[in-house]
């Protein structure tokens, strides 16, 4: 797909910012499927950016790659200026990246307190706190994250809001400064969304870089500064929220050729539909037109 996308308008404090993480030209093949083809993108310090795209795009691969999960067919990916490829996971839990996984699976035998505090003896300041000191960090992330009444609850014994806030507790309690968030508002409705919202800003106000997976657009315009879009493992746009939810390319990898071809069409040039106004995507996730595609 060929994608002519309006450059992103760069805040003020990225002009002169070195980037935290860089990605180039990152490629995984698995066999013959190449999951993620030759994507290129900055992150800044202290800056939300958002990555969308309909399923199979190649969204959680990527992560997988910045992560050490799964190491890149080719290309580089650095985090503060140094290369990350073939680091293990853990290297780079104790080096600052934190993240969390859309299927949502805590230790079930452990309390949420528990939880938490393994997130603070395997992260980056792990290595230097006692059992104690764990406990500690894990109570100040759990108050953090407004889940204190259920401390002491069976973590298999949350609701999934509450599943998700414990995964976000254990991501924040390795003290990333990176920290990457797999579609964590999937399975929420209504008032835990804006929650989880607020959430995430108050993480950001922390200091802390982030980079979002979501398929909830009103999480998407809401909270990022910019957004990169995935389709077919390819980016085909990157910019501020306006910017991508309003071109056309970005559409029709949601909503399929047909739609693309009679509504936006129809439309004046420089007045295009928000992606989020017409898709009314949810945490079910974005579809194809399959029949068009």
């Amino acid at each position: 797909m060929t994608i002519h996308a309006t450059p992103a308008t760069t805040p003020a404090r990225e002009r002169d910012a070195t980037p935290l993480l860089q990605v180039r030209d990152a490629t995984k093949r698995y066999g013959g499927v190449l999951a993620v083809q030759e994507i290129s993108f900055d992150v800044y310090p202290g800056e939300i950016l958002g990555l969308i795209g309909p399923n199979g795009a190649g969204k959680t691969t990527l992560l997988n790659l910045i992560t050490g999960i799964a190491r890149p067919t080719r290309g580089t990916i650095t985090f503060e200026g140094r290369s990350i490829v073939g680091r293990r996971p853990h290297t780079l839990g104790r080096g600052g990246i934190a993240r969390t996984f859309q299927v949502v699976r805590p230790f079930a035998n452990l309390t949420v307190r528990e939880n938490v505090a393994v997130g603070a003896m395997y992260g980056a300041g792990g290595a230097r706190r006692s059992t104690a000191e764990a406990f500690r960090k894990a109570d100040e992330v759990i108050d953090f994250v407004h889940l204190g009444d259920q401390r002491t609850a069976a973590a298999d014994s949350l609701p999934v809001a509450w599943r998700k806030r414990l995964e976000v507790a254990k991501a924040l309690a390795m003290e990333p400064k990176l920290l990457l968030l797999d579609e964590v508002m999937a399975g929420l409705r209504g008032t835990e969304i804006d929650q989880a919202m607020e959430l995430i800003r108050a993480i950001s106000a922390r200091g802390i870089t982030i980079v979002i997976i979501e398929h909830v657009m009103k999480v998407i315009v809401g909270v990022c500064e910019r957004v990169v879009v995935l389709d077919y493992g390819k980016k085909i746009a990157e910019g501020t929220p306006a910017e991508v939810t309003s071109n056309p390319a970005v559409i029709e990898a949601y909503l399929g050729k047909k739609y693309a071809r009679e509504h936006l069409a129809a439309r004046l040039p420089d007045a295009p539909v928000p992606i989020e106004a017409e898709s009314q995507a949810t945490t079910e996730g974005a579809g194809r037109d399959d029949a068009e595609r």
